[in-house]
């Protein structure tokens, strides 16, 4: 699990002569992270309605969502606030407006969360599919690429951030393969639902990791200034 503690600031300097401006941007950060422990929870929580059926994982999902949406609108309103009003040098140009593209990620990531829940509840009166175990591993697949990119971002670590690309390699080849075995199924007695709602749970885990990967661009970008 992500923690907040130990985060490094390595980008703003205490002796720049703008305290307050660099004490902002800190604050930005630490925002940033406690809205991602929200979403490395709700990304939990999702994976425990549908892999456990814990329907009450499933219901605490969207109040998660909604304190995960304020973060995100007040995120960008702080960053909007500094960019318009505290002058801020081109090295805090880059660096704010790489927060808000990330947590632009991070509230994706969220919502596909939250939806993962609405499709547990929906998949709970059917029998466990035979797939299911190979989706939860894809779950975790996409789980550790976002555990990995909060804590790229947590201590800047651009290696860490530009090697997420990889990661999400593994997602993409689980979502491929699990599509098409879904969607080669013949003979299928009963409703189709079962397997319609593993097709788009597959396709939201697919989305969060490539919304993780982002979140590791976006760090190497902001330690490097160079977009891969």
């Amino acid at each position: 699990m992500f923690e907040i503690t130990g985060v490094k600031s390595l980008l703003y300097d205490d002796n720049s002569g703008r305290p307050q401006l660099t004490k902002k941007i800190r604050a930005i950060e630490q925002d940033i992270l406690r809205m991602g422990a929200l979403v490395e929870r709700s990304f939990r929580l999702s994976h425990q309605a549908l892999f456990d059926r814990d329907l009450r994982a499933a219901e605490q999902l969207p109040l998660l969502d909604k304190q995960i949406d304020r973060f995100y609108k007040q995120i960008e309103v702080d960053c909007a606030a500094i960019m318009t009003l505290q002058a801020p040098v081109a090295h805090d140009l880059r660096c704010l407006s790489a927060f808000m593209q990330l947590v632009r990620d991070l509230e994706r990531i969220g919502d596909y969360a939250k939806d993962i829940g609405e499709i547990a509840v929906k998949n709970f009166p059917y029998p466990p599919h035979p797939c299911l175990p190979e989706v939860a591993i894809m779950s975790q697949q996409a789980q550790t690429m976002l555990a990995t990119s909060l804590v790229a971002l947590a201590e800047l670590d651009e290696v860490s951030g530009k090697r997420m690309k990889e990661l999400d390699d593994d997602v993409d080849n689980s979502y491929e393969r699990l599509y098409q075995t879904l969607a080669s199924q013949k003979n299928i007695q009963g409703v189709v639902e079962p397997i319609l709602l593993l097709g788009l749970a597959i396709r939201c885990l697919e989305r969060m990791a490539d919304h993780a990967t982002n979140i590791g661009q976006r760090v190497a970008y902001i330690v490097t200034g160079q977009r891969s």
